[in-house]
């Protein structure tokens, strides 16, 4: 990733919600500041919800980009959920170990995507991934 070049992350295509499952130490570096902590994910997890002032996925922009931050053992610092890539053709690329996005011609790649505490459930949920443009 072109911000954090030591980064590694995992795509997930089940994942609705990005996650941050490395050392929360370095969020001040990245411009992160904590919107809600210690709040009910999945079956028994505790959570934290922050917000990155932008961050960059090759051509992709998400600014205020918000990730749920929980601490796990994988060999990535982060989850990247299916929800950041709607609208955009994607591929995976095993011969050669790429990841190809492409954004539709006349769409913006600057993306908006939030998660929101639903307050009837405690669960998280999108509330809006768009494109601006």
């Amino acid at each position: 990733m072109q911000n954090w070049p030591d980064l590694d992350a995992m795509i997930d295509n089940g994942s609705l919600y990005p996650v941050w499952v490395g050392n929360e130490d370095i969020f001040p570096f990245m411009s992160a500041k904590l919107l809600m902590d210690n709040v009910e994910f999945g079956v028994n997890a505790k959570v934290r919800l922050y917000v990155l002032r932008m961050f960059r996925f090759g051509e992709l922009i998400y600014p205020y980009f918000h990730i749920i931050a929980y601490k796990m053992e994988l060999p990535c610092q982060m989850i990247l959920s299916v929800t950041m890539f709607q609208r955009i053709q994607n591929e995976v690329d095993d011969e050669n170990q790429v990841f190809n996005l492409t954004v539709p011609d006349g769409q913006s790649n600057v993306r908006n995507l939030v998660i929101k505490d639903g307050a009837e459930n405690y669960m998280f949920s999108v509330l809006r991934n768009e494109m601006k443009g």
